[in-house]
């Protein structure tokens, strides 16, 4: 009879709702175990557990993928897709994947769906290795030596007609951009340094061995010490009427050429990509003087924001410039 009354008690006091139990849950796994009993534990399959890949066929494709492209696999397309490594998948152990199991699978392997860089195939890996490792620091070196200026400088055209980046619109109706039908072009040099120093010069004739001569007695005016201006492999670079002004300037100003087929090592090739992204001006200018304006703009608000010149030193491709402390430069 006592036990009865006690168990309606207990009934009457705690309600059997799912709350209830809960509590009680907890309670027996305090007594049991104490705070550590309460914590929660994962649920699911563990990592790596039941998948279709061994541990080595995952380290098999992973290094294929890092290593080739698609196409040198017998794939079709030159950039790797969850498709494609599926495909590869496919061919190497006749497995198949869903496209989120070949995502997770990229995911834990460390990888990520990047933007590629461009290489020409012409490139010579050998040399680019020597530019690395011996060209760029003897020259460093003659710079610190010579107590000189290093600069790297390229050249940029801009034309009426082009449109650069993206815009918003309504789903399935392409953007219009309305600009000039008159075609005209702007030509600029420019040259960078590391301190976050710039210098160019904006002329509408076509780039030729005349105009490298201008630009560098610009360069040579602006400094009382030697310049080491480094700039791509272009025919005007290395044209008689250039190499003859060098050799009556060849104590104020040298020439060095990086590899060919290796514009990602030169960082004013940054100067060139800012430019055309940072120019509404273009699709807006009626004739060429206007876009010539514009473009001396852009320049000249880069040479008040020398932190934004010494960024282009970050990418990449060229942080091998900046690794040591610049000295002399």
């Amino acid at each position: 009879m006592r036990r009865d009354v006690d168990r309606r008690t207990r009934s009457r006091r705690w309600p059997d709702t799912p709350w209830v139990r809960a509590v009680v849950s907890w309670w027996v796994k305090w007594q049991a175990g104490g705070r550590d009993a309460l914590l929660s534990l994962p649920r699911g399959r563990r990592v790596g557990e039941h998948q279709i890949l061994s541990g080595a066929e995952q380290a098999v494709v992973r290094q294929a993928v890092l290593d080739h492209i698609p196409s040198d696999l017998g794939l079709s397309g030159q950039l790797w897709t969850r498709g494609r490594t599926d495909e590869l998948i496919f061919k190497l152990y006749r497995g198949r994947l869903t496209e989120p199991g070949v995502g997770k699978y990229l995911k834990r392997w460390g990888l990520t769906f990047q933007r590629p860089d461009k290489r020409a195939v012409e490139q010579d890996a050998e040399v680019v290795r020597l530019w690395h490792e011996e060209t760029w620091p003897a020259i460093r070196a003659r710079a610190k030596a010579e107590n000189a200026e290093v600069l790297f400088g390229d050249q940029v055209g801009v034309r009426s007609d082009q449109v650069t980046g993206r815009t918003w619109d309504a789903e399935g109706a392409t953007p219009v951009v309305r600009r000039t039908g008159n075609r005209f072009s702007v030509n600029a040099m420019s040259a960078i340094s590391t301190r976050g120093r710039m210098h160019f010069m904006v002329f509408t004739e076509s780039f030729d061995a005349k105009v490298m001569c201008r630009f560098l007695a610009r360069i040579v005016g602006h400094f009382d010490r030697k310049v080491h201006l480094i700039v791509g492999r272009h025919s005007a670079h290395r044209s008689k009427t250039v190499r003859a002004w060098l050799a009556g300037h060849k104590n104020e100003i040298e020439l060095h050429f990086p590899p060919s087929y290796s514009p990602e090592l030169n960082p004013d090739k940054l100067v060139n990509a800012d430019l055309k992204h940072s120019l509404p001006y273009t699709h807006r200018a009626g004739n060429q003087a206007e876009a010539a304006a514009g473009t001396r703009r852009f320049f000249h608000r880069r040479q008040r924001q020398p932190h934004i010149v010494r960024g282009y030193f970050g990418g990449p491709r060229v942080r091998y410039l900046v690794d040591e402390k610049p000295l002399g430069f």
